[in-house]
């Protein structure tokens, strides 16, 4: 059956002619063979889609859920393709949606809708009254994310050279039509440029629109080699779940916490300034002069570590002591997260998109989005201090923060922002974590007994590790022991073939330890871990093998594959997920045969990346603990329990007060329960029950 509706196709702005070309053409298939027509109705219809939108909300700001929850939230632009068809873009600002978009978007059980960040996609439509199935859509920056490629679409395309690019003009026209524009006299004071008042200015939007799509669908063809993993498939649908659901965030302690910021900084400001006498003690460039003035020598630069330097090192004077102590105060960025919290949170009380599944396509690991739940402040106080500090911000009484704690004000609020995420009413917040999972992945790959054999046990890695380390019994190495303090930094810093700047990076200067004490612990540290130190050389050497010689190489449960098609090296982990590096090549290097290849670098630029042993270990290392946690939250999700969060290597659920313990004890099985892929790995996951978030 056919419905042919002239009336609709004027409607829509289409050329009738054009309409009647395509019904001609869909008349000619209908010839195809019975069994081939029958094997075709069974597919789903693939529709290319993108959008141009409008809304007087900050999506940068806020993310795509207060975007699309703003009351003048509309689609202006929808550009789309149905089978690979030529993009044709259709104006829903002027006509609504189009007639045959409103049958896919009504019945989408028919149609597999294609989009680069499908979340945004998925969320407007839902702004408009269509709330399409995940399982429906598949995402572009996914494929780009598991092949190695920048996630950007701009990026990516010119990463990958791309017949179609983005239309570098787009931006202006971003601006131009879905943001608010500043009403002055010269535009009549609007604070909207509508699409009617500039026809021609729309029409080249409509084709960047276009554009968009059209670079899409190509993008996703030079992509389809990369298959990923039913299991990641499974984990992008329930990451999109988390982001949805989000978490209720506390209002009354939020915007008391940024009022107290606020005051203190105006107070602070004040008070610097009347010290200095200077028009804007704030400015580097005045500050630094006075700074010069006061202790009678040259400063090179007054950036946040010469301020440490000169708090901790030189008698400088009262004054410029108090006045360096203010602008280090100041410095503390992480309270901008409670401005943040408000700027993303919904009607409803909760904050939405807070997690970029795959955002670190070296590893896997989410990404974190608006509050950057992957980069909180640790709680430095605990237990009662903590539920004081907190009560004292949710009261507003800063004077009794500044009695009961030495600490700056500022610094009190950043330990604080965890705690602005609580259960919904009636509910708790259920938290388990792996203990030293990447202690206990990197043991279990590299075959280190010794260490499986403490993490099979008590599970003291500091400890065993010192014991081993300066052959002192372990009985003797208690918590606060130097021994232990030292095991511990060695720890941390060593496993991903580190030396002594690692250890500095990882404190170990500021626990006083000399560069001759720092060479010594790499020295015993890597003595006492053998199987370690051989698997960094067995991993660069594999890697190295195989882009060479354009062949697969394996060492410890690793498979090294070359892939021909897209030049890449794809590096496939226990848990059949694979890790991938663009254009790789070997090349000769400091140390002899180096591995390079494209990815981002520190500077998050698309350019030449250089490897080694230690850092394909830590990719690989971070992958398998990622990947575990996986395992975890989908057993978790398919279980019946509603996590809320994720951070790093643990899991948070909201669960019914009165079933708190039964999830706890649920939770900590299951974390500890090992994947098919990893039967023989040791797994520990330890949790508690709170209030609101927290570090136990």
């Amino acid at each position: 059956e056919i419905k042919f509706d002239l009336m609709a196709c004027e409607i829509e702005g289409w050329d009738k002619t054009e309409y009647i070309r395509e019904l001609q053409e869909l008349l000619n298939s209908i010839e195809t063979p019975k069994d081939q027509k029958i094997n075709k109705m069974n597919q789903p219809t693939h529709i290319h889609l993108d959008f141009e939108t409008f809304s007087s909300v900050d999506l940068t700001k806020s993310g795509v859920y207060a975007y699309t929850e703003a009351p003048d939230f509309e689609i202006l632009l929808c550009s789309f393709s149905i089978d690979d068809a030529p993009v044709k873009v259709a104006d829903f600002h002027a006509n609504g949606v189009y007639y045959t978009l409103k049958e896919a978007f009504s019945n989408p059980e028919k149609y597999i809708f294609h989009a680069h960040n499908a979340n945004f996609e998925r969320q407007c439509l839902k702004a408009i009254g269509y709330d399409i199935p995940v399982d429906r859509f598949e995402c572009s920056m996914v494929k780009c994310a598991y092949a190695g490629l920048p996630l950007g679409l701009d990026q990516v395309a010119k990463a990958l050279n791309l017949d179609n690019k983005k239309d570098s003009k787009g931006r202006e026209l971003i601006r131009f039509f879905t943001m608010p524009c500043k009403p002055t006299k010269a535009n009549g004071m609007k604070t909207r440029n509508m699409p009617a008042d500039y026809p021609e200015k729309y029409k080249q939007f409509a084709e960047y629109c276009r554009q968009d799509t059209a670079v899409e669908m190509e993008l996703s063809k030079k992509l389809e080699n990369f298959v990923i993993p039913a299991f990641e498939r499974d984990m992008w649908v329930l990451d999109q779940k988390i982001n949805d659901k989000g978490v209720r965030a506390d209002l009354r302690l939020t915007c008391n916490a940024i009022e107290i910021a606020d005051d203190f900084a105006h107070n602070t400001k004040k008070r610097s300034t009347e010290l200095t006498g200077l028009d804007n003690a704030n400015s580097v460039p005045q500050l630094k002069k006075w700074v010069e003035e006061k202790i009678g020598e040259e400063l090179e630069k007054l950036d946040k570590k010469q301020v440490s330097e000169l708090l901790d090192n030189s008698d400088c004077g009262d004054e410029v002591r108090e006045v360096l102590e203010n602008r280090q105060a100041l410095g503390k960025t992480s309270i901008k997260k409670y401005q943040a919290i408000v700027n993303a949170i919904n009607d409803d009380g909760r904050v939405r998109g807070l997690f970029q599944h795959y955002g670190a396509n070296r590893t896997g690991r989410w990404a974190g989005r608006i509050v950057q739940l992957q980069n909180l402040p640790r709680n430095k106080f605990g237990g009662l201090n903590l539920d004081l500090a907190r009560n004292a911000v949710y009261n507003n009484a800063p004077d009794l923060l500044e009695l009961m704690f030495k600490e700056s004000i500022l610094n009190i609020l950043s330990q604080l922002i965890r705690t602005a995420f609580i259960p919904a009413d009636d509910h708790t917040f259920v938290i388990s974590d792996f203990s030293a999972i990447e202690a206990r992945v990197t043991a279990w790959l590299a075959g280190e007994q010794w260490r499986l054999d403490v993490f099979n046990s008590h599970g003291k890695i500091y400890e065993a590790s010192a014991s081993r380390m300066f052959h002192i019994p372990i009985e003797e190495i208690t918590k606060g022991s130097v021994y232990r303090d030292k095991g511990k930094v060695a720890e941390l810093a060593l496993g991903y073939q580190g030396g002594v700047g690692a250890l500095i990076q990882m404190g170990g200067a500021d626990m006083g330890l000399s560069e001759a004490e720092m060479k010594n612990i790499v020295t015993v540290w890597r003595k006492a871990s053998p199987n370690i130190v051989k698997m960094w050389s067995d991993i660069e050497e594999a890697a190295i093998n195989s882009v060479t010689n354009k062949t697969t190489s394996k060492t410890h449960g690793l498979s090294f594959i070359w892939l021909k098609d897209s030049n890449a090296l794809a590096i496939e982990l226990p848990s059949g997920r694979r890790l991938h590096y663009q254009s790789a090549e070997v090349r000769d290097g400091k140390f002899g045969a180096q591995l390079i290849y494209k990815g981002l670098d520190a500077t998050k630029t698309w350019g030449t990346v250089e490897t080694y042993g230690g850092k394909l270990t830590e990719n690989i290392v971070q992958a398998i603990a990622r990947d575990l946690l996986v395992n975890a939250m989908l057993l978790a999700d398919k279980s019946g329990e509603s996590i809320v969060m994720h951070v790093h290597d643990e899991m948070i659920i909201e669960a019914n007060s009165d079933r708190a313990d039964e999830v706890l004890s649920k939770l900590e099985k299951i974390m500890s329960q090992r994947p098919t892929w990893a039967k023989d790995i040791p797994l520990k996951g330890d949790g508690f029950i709170t209030n609101y978030y927290k570090k136990d």
